[in-house]
């Protein structure tokens, strides 16, 4: 198989040493990270037999001093950033059977490619070639590279039978699938290393090899290299995950359904009345009765409020508190959960108003709410299972103003109630209570 190596890009005066002494440290806090050959190297994803994918991805570094001339069974392909000083690819591809019959065929293959400094490129080559990476100027401190690798097929090439039940075994690493120069071959290159001239192809985008363009560009680009690299050990090698979408969809009703127990609620008049429906897939749910997973979105609803709304009723609670009005940490849909009333209690914790559940135990709903100077409002909490494994969790809510305060009150929040604050509560409450990661049942 041929050796492709490709320059992409040349990057900023000393990018590649921050670059590689950065994605170390981070390199270094991975789960899979190990340490040998002289190559730190973390696996990144493993291959997924199952789904017939036998790829994997890792990263390594290689430092100053370069790692052994080594080999891999298997095709190989990586992007990498060349230190701030350069890198020398070093291969050779003798067979087996040339070394055996002849250990300096290894130092008539040998071929080399010099990379410039802070440089990104790409390097393939097919299973069985020696390979070897080094500084292109190791006295200055300079790393080699970074380099994230595929491996197109880690059942690829001709693995040893234990080092193929490894990988079946999802457990290979990069030291495992490696197989390092034999002793006599080494000793061969090592006496030989100053007498040889190697066949060498310098690759460059900006200026070209051996000029004193490239010269003063690789002095420059060492020294900001060194001074970068010092700068990335004072900042936290650490990082950030976030989400939006695919999160679980909160329907609003015209109305609440016909055997809701809200409709029993203020029923002579009120000025506000919204409905929530959320759908639920959770295998987990399929023998648990209605009653046990209303109290776990009870549970929910006062463990874990979600937090941009628990900000805005901290702003409300100081706004309002002057005007003697009822403050709580939960919003008023649900902020009766806290309450310390003789009310009847649904699971022997919670304090309603009223409560209702069938007799097969596939729906529960309660009725929550308090009385304030300005309103009085209600709010229903329902869960129904409406098949195995699927539920329906529910939030509504009636509002009677008693003045016109009142009125002025809910004319200023009503919008962003009904968009954004009963939806976050009821899709919290349930990812809280249900859509969590684990395989324990839901009664535990």
């Amino acid at each position: 198989m041929p050796i492709e190596v490709t320059l992409i890009s040349q990057l900023g005066h000393g990018a590649g040493d921050q670059l590689v002494a950065s994605a170390t440290a981070r390199q270094r806090a991975h789960r899979d990270f190990i340490d040998a050959l002289d190559e730190p190297s973390a696996r990144l994803g493993g291959p997924h037999f199952e789904n017939g994918d036998p790829t994997s991805l890792y990263s390594f570094v290689v430092g100053a001093k370069g790692h052994p001339f080594h080999r891999h069974a298997g095709h190989r392909v990586f992007t990498a950033v060349s230190g701030s000083g350069g890198t020398r690819l070093r291969f050779s591809d003798a067979s087996s059977d040339q070394l055996a019959s002849d250990p300096d065929s290894f130092l008539r293959a040998l071929r080399h490619v010099d990379i410039p400094p802070d440089c990104l490129f790409s390097v393939r080559f097919g299973g069985a070639t020696w390979h070897q990476f080094v500084s292109l100027h190791p006295r200055g401190g300079h790393p080699a590279l970074f380099a994230l690798s595929c491996h197109t097929n880690e059942l690829g090439g001709d693995l040893a039978p234990d080092v193929r039940e490894q990988v079946r075994a999802n457990a290979a690493t990069i030291p495992s699938l490696t197989e390092v120069l034999p002793t006599i071959v080494q000793q061969r290159l090592d006496d030989g290393a100053r007498r040889l001239d190697v066949p060498t192809i310098a690759l460059s985008l900006d200026a070209p090899a051996g000029s004193l363009h490239s010269w003063m560009c690789r002095l420059v680009r060492g020294a900001a290299g060194k001074v970068r690299r010092a700068w990335t050990h004072y900042r936290r090698a650490g990082g950030f995950s976030s989400e939006r979408g695919g999160r679980h969809t909160v329907v609003r009703l015209a109305e609440p359904n016909a055997d809701s127990l809200l409709l029993e609620q203020l029923p002579s008049r009120h000025h506000h009345q919204d409905m929530f429906v959320l759908t639920l897939e959770d295998a987990r749910v399929s023998g648990t009765g209605a009653t046990a997973l209303l109290a776990k979105l009870l549970e929910a609803f006062v463990a874990h409020p979600p937090a941009g709304v628990s900000y805005l009723m901290a702003f409300r609670n100081v706004l309002v508190k002057p005007l003697g009005l009822r403050t709580s940490p939960l919003s008023c849909p649900v902020s009766s959960l806290l309450g310390s009333s003789a009310a009847p209690r649904f699971a022997g914790r919670f304090p309603v108003i009223d409560q209702r559940i069938d007799s097969d135990d596939t729906f529960a709903q309660v009725i929550l709410g308090a009385d304030d100077k300005h309103l009085r409002f209600r709010s229903c909490v329902a869960v129904r299972k409406v098949g195995s494994g699927r539920i329906e969790l529910s939030m509504g809510t009636r509002v009677a103003c008693t003045n016109l305060f009142g009125h002025v009150y809910m004319a200023a929040i009503e919008r962003f109630h009904r968009g954004y604050v009963s939806p976050s509560i009821l899709r919290g409450a349930a990812e809280h209570a249900f859509a969590a990661r684990s395989t324990k049942p839901l009664d535990d």
